[in-house]
């Protein structure tokens, strides 16, 4: 009886593994497939797509899902195009304040995922509400790596990140700088650096909250259970917050 149960909790954490894993890659694809989309499958034109592309090597999802991924975006599958849509909730707390939630999916069937959606967040407390209702809270902006050696002078970085279109930068580690910019230079701003010989890596749009909250731990974890529900909703991309 102990080996049955030995393998039931490894074949538990394998299937988690393998649940997780998929939905890292489904995430991927669908990030190519867009990119594709909007911007052509060169990669020396496509900046976005580039990284895209470059975050699926480093998952170590296969070529062929690379592959079915471009050739999908390309309108050569026959499966449908993919849509970016953002849904917008609020998550109650213990105070006057409300957890904004901006949540990005990527779906071939809007109808399906907006039901999901909905009915994800009245089961667990958070509202679904209209478009507009929460984005005006956040800033859209373009965001990106910069990895330098330790030895570096970072007044020097600096200066070119500035120089480069960039409106700021924070320093994140010894050797890694986050740069952010407007979002229609993102790509200007990525080209121009990555041109003068610096390595840059996990280009993406964010959106940072213009006011960010602190809320109490009670809050927090139940806040963190909707959280991990509607990100493991097959569509959902990313999830942006007020949360601090």
């Amino acid at each position: 009886m102990s080996g049955h149960n030995k393998w039931s909790g490894i074949k538990h954490r394998k299937e988690a593994q393998d649940s997780k894993r998929s939905k890292i890659f489904s995430r991927l694809a669908k990030a190519i497939i867009i990119s594709v989309q909007s911007g052509g499958n060169d990669i020396e034109k496509n900046s976005t797509l580039k990284i895209a592309i470059e975050q699926a090597k480093k998952a170590n999802m296969p070529k062929d899902n690379i592959n079915r991924a471009i050739k999908r975006g390309l309108g050569q599958s026959g499966e449908g195009k993919i849509e970016e849509v953002f849904y917008e909730a609020y998550f109650p707390t213990n105070t006057d304040e409300m957890i904004a939630m901006m949540i990005l999916c990527a779906t071939d069937n809007i109808n399906r995922t907006v039901s999901e959606i909905k009915s994800l967040l009245k089961k667990n407390s958070g509202k679904f509400v209209p478009n507009g209702s929460v984005s005006f809270q956040f800033e859209e902006v373009g965001q990106f790596i910069l990895e330098t050696e330790k030895s570096d002078n970072f007044d020097f970085i600096e200066l070119a990140i500035i120089e480069a279109g960039a409106k700021d930068l924070e320093k994140v580690s010894e050797k890694e700088i986050l740069v952010i910019t407007e979002k229609i230079n993102v790509q200007k701003v990525y080209k121009k650096l990555e041109k003068d010989g610096f390595q840059v890596k996990d280009l993406k749009i964010n959106y940072i909250s213009k006011q960010p909250i602190i809320i109490d731990k009670e809050t927090k974890m139940e806040y963190n259970k909707l959280f991990e529900i509607i990100d493991s909703q097959d569509d959902v991309q990313e999830i942006f917050d007020n949360v601090e």
